[in-house]
């Protein structure tokens, strides 16, 4: 007998897994809660998840089908793959089939499948959501980070996508368009779409768009990249952020007929997987999709509040000096701090990891920092995710405000606490001698 363990830790490991840890986002989640826990005071501004309630169709919906019980066809309850088809139909002038939409537990788990099954590289711009990267590490496939510029808001662009693709012409690329974007709240001009598309068609990429925070748009202005390259792009949507169901782990890639092959190798590996996303889960999400006024009043409502609060935020920052690009969808920015390195250098903060440590210690507020989203140790950038606050009592207190006008900063600091206090107190711990 010895006092080793039969199976030694790591050696068994598969070397793609090896000293993987968790999400950076779910990691700070669960941080601040084991704070809150223990007494602390903490602002949540690390997970991205919505501060508005699921809506009110949604949830009578989901009350009603409660008692649905049975598995439902891999690629999802035929209804809700009607509505989606209908979804895109109405709001981008799109034809797709009902059996080739493929519905999940969550769009991350399909974006896994989907690396899985397509053999190419993965091409992201820097900075990207934190689980892009990771999952190709598991996967095993190669990951190009694509260069980016603040002035063409940390996106994709047309010259970078160019460059990689004509130095190996044939290799096969997965090219993944998030926007509005997380972790930098940008978005993509219709010219700018049609430039990128152009680059996929000659190269014949496959362009994955996550377009999670479609419906977050400030200006309910979302426009799709299919729209310009329908034979090589899936849409990927979701439950999450537009209708803050998050929790409900629903989403949903939808693929043009050229791509059949695809969805359907996806859904027979989804069979031996997860097998079928939740019943009740899938009968409620219909009404989300739906063309309801109670659906386009919650959206409104939402995207009012937001537009409000990430500017506020975005001009807030840009004054203090901190270099980051105009928010114009959904709930984060993306500062980089490092004009202000000198002072903060002279506090002891020397990386993006050290600022978020620093924040989080002193002031208690929590957020994330740039080299999750795969930008340089040394760059002083962080992600914020203005999401700490009661998002039904501030929707229900625009009744108060003229119809259509954004709330001002007065509003804010009342309906959106904590986070209005938690971007002061980052201010106050950048500028403090």
């Amino acid at each position: 007998m010895t006092d080793s363990p039969r199976f030694p830790p790591q050696v068994h490991l598969n070397l793609n897994v090896r000293g993987l840890e968790h999400s950076a986002t779910i990691a700070i989640n669960e941080r601040s809660q084991a704070l809150r826990r223990e007494g602390r005071e903490v602002v949540r501004l690390g997970l991205g998840q919505s501060p508005f309630p699921v809506p009110a169709p949604m949830v009578a919906a989901l009350r009603e089908s409660a008692g649905e019980k049975d598995y439902l066809p891999v690629k999802g309850l035929p209804a809700l793959r009607e509505a989606i088809v209908e979804y895109y139909r109405r709001t981008e002038g799109l034809d797709y089939r009902p059996e080739h939409v493929l519905v999940g537990p969550g769009t991350k788990e399909l974006m896994f499948l989907v690396q899985l099954v397509y053999y190419g590289d993965l091409v992201i711009p820097a900075p990207s959501w934190v689980s892009y990267a990771p999952q190709a590490r598991i996967i095993g496939r190669h990951l190009h980070w694509l260069p980016t510029r603040i002035e063409s808001g940390l996106g994709v662009t047309p010259e970078a996508l160019e460059r990689l693709c004509a130095a190996d012409p044939e290799r096969p690329r997965l090219l993944i368009l998030n926007y509005p974007g997380n972790p930098t709240g940008t978005t993509y001009p219709p010219a700018q779409l049609e430039a990128i598309a152009a680059i996929a068609r000659r190269y014949r990429l496959l362009v994955l768009s996550d377009e999670i925070y479609s419906g977050l748009h400030f200006e309910g202005q979302h426009v799709s990249i299919a729209r310009y390259y329908p034979e090589g792009t899936i849409i990927s949507n979701g439950l999450s952020k537009w209708a803050g169901a998050g929790g409900w782990r629903l989403g949903a890639f939808t693929f043009p007929e050229s791509l059949k092959w695809l969805v359907d190798t996806m859904a027979a590996v989804a069979s031996e997987t997860f097998t079928a996303t939740a019943a009740p889960i899938q009968y409620a999400a219909i009404r989300g999709f739906e063309d309801s006024p109670e659906m386009q009043d919650y959206l409104t409502r939402n995207r009012r509040i937001l537009a409000a609060l990430m500017r506020h935020t975005w001009r807030r920052l840009e004054a203090l000096g901190a270099e980051l690009t105009e928010p114009r969808g959904g709930f984060y920015v993306f500062p980089n701090f490092t004009p202000l390195r000198e002072q903060l250098n002279a506090k002891g903060v020397l990386t993006s990891a050290d600022l978020c440590e620093r924040a989080l210690e002193r002031t208690g507020v929590a957020f994330l920092p740039g080299t999750a989203f795969g930008r340089p140790e040394h760059e002083l950038s962080v992600r914020i995710a203005c999401v700490d606050f009661d998002g039904g009592r501030a929707m229900a207190a625009l009744d108060d405000l003229p119809p259509g006008t954004l709330p001002d900063t007065a509003f804010l600091a009342r309906y959106c606490q904590p986070t209005f206090d938690g971007i002061e107190r980052l201010c106050d711990l950048i500028t403090s001698a």
